[in-house]
């Protein structure tokens, strides 16, 4: 069976003759391993290189649809375009469909726009509903690909999830918290910002799960429906700070935690331990200042390079299959803050 490589230009690579070439492709013996090694280095060599050659020119257009604070969709805006020199000799360019609140029929409506329109791929951000789901459906049906970032739609027919574990992220946070607060009695604030954010629900669930595990008599305090802004999570802070006077301890899981800082300090309470999500600018702020304890976080850049190499690979520009690996959950402290 003929090689993939014609003899004389594997040969040309390798810098070896054409006979020893064709021992090594026929395993023939009387060749050194040495050889062999640089036979095959060379082969895999003009695989890459057979890549470069398919990526040359190539043109991608991906749309960012996203529900969330201004202050993610800013880092994951940010992780995109630090990622797309990275990806020559293609060039890809994303058009940003933001909002921080987004009527469920208005963000429907955007979908089906790129669906007609067309578009090399969508990365989404958006409420686990049936309604969003059909309209992954629409887009797959014309033949574009949809990646959900950070919250999934599982029921759906989106070709993979990029973003952390959420379940674990929210046991990570419960462990911290357990760890910290052993010698203190007090209530634990859970908020989230949309009980309709896969990843959000998945969280809060890892985090009761893992609270039951280490800490079982510690009550939880729930707080909903805050969209992860700091105007709406101040005042339901500080309702329930009123009605609770024991929490003393914060997992905010879906954002808005300036607000939650100034509904501690306008009521004259201490918050003893106090655990976020995102190195935004303003958790960044709060790290340093002490608000907050720790930040998970996770490496929205390589989430970004995931992204654009499935978005390759489902129009063929990549070769092989990928199944997107699980974004590693880091604990960040003031001490280890990345740079940037």
């Amino acid at each position: 069976m003929p090689h993939r490589y014609p003899v004389r230009e594997i040969a040309r690579q390798a810098g070896v003759s054409e006979a020893t070439v064709d021992r090594v492709l026929h395993r023939r013996p009387g060749v050194r391993e040495g050889t062999v090694l640089q036979v095959e280095q060379a082969i895999a060599d003009l695989d890459g290189q057979r890549t470069q050659l398919r990526l040359s020119g190539r043109r991608f257009l991906i749309d960012l649809v996203m529900e969330t604070p201004r202050q993610f969709s800013g880092l994951v805006r940010d992780a995109l375009e630090q990622e797309l020199p990275g990806l020559r000799p293609a060039v890809m360019r994303a058009r940003f469909h933001l909002r921080e609140t987004w009527d469920t029929a208005e963000l429907i409506a955007q979908l089906d726009v790129i669906a007609r329109q067309g578009s090399h791929g969508v990365v989404l951000k958006a409420p686990d509903t049936p309604e969003v789901a059909a309209a992954i459906g629409r887009l797959t049906a014309a033949r574009i690909p949809v990646i959900t970032l950070v919250t999934d739609v599982p029921m759906s027919t989106r070709i993979a999830y990029v973003g952390m574990d959420n379940r674990a992220a929210g046991a990570t946070a419960a462990y911290l918290i357990c760890q910290w607060l052993r010698h203190t009695k007090t209530d634990v604030l859970v908020i989230t910002s949309s009980a309709m954010f896969r990843g959000e629900e998945e969280r809060e669930m890892g985090f009761r799960s893992a609270m039951r595990t280490y800490d079982p008599h510690r009550r939880i305090i729930e707080v909903t429906d805050s969209d992860g802004l700091d105007e709406t999570c101040g005042p339901l802070t500080a309702r329930a700070l009123a009605a609770n006077p024991s929490v003393g301890a914060v997992y905010s899981i879906g954002g808005g935690n300036r607000g939650i800082v100034e509904a501690f300090a306008a009521a004259g309470r201490s918050c003893e331990v106090f655990i976020g999500h995102d190195l935004g600018d303003a958790n960044r702020t709060l790290l340093l200042s002490g608000h907050l304890t720790a930040v998970l976080h996770h490496d929205l850049r390589a989430d970004m390079r995931q992204i654009a190499q499935l978005v390759m690979r489902y129009h063929g520009a990549l070769p092989g299959d990928q199944r997107p690996t699980t974004s590693g959950i880091q604990v960040i402290t003031p001490h280890n803050l990345p740079a940037g």
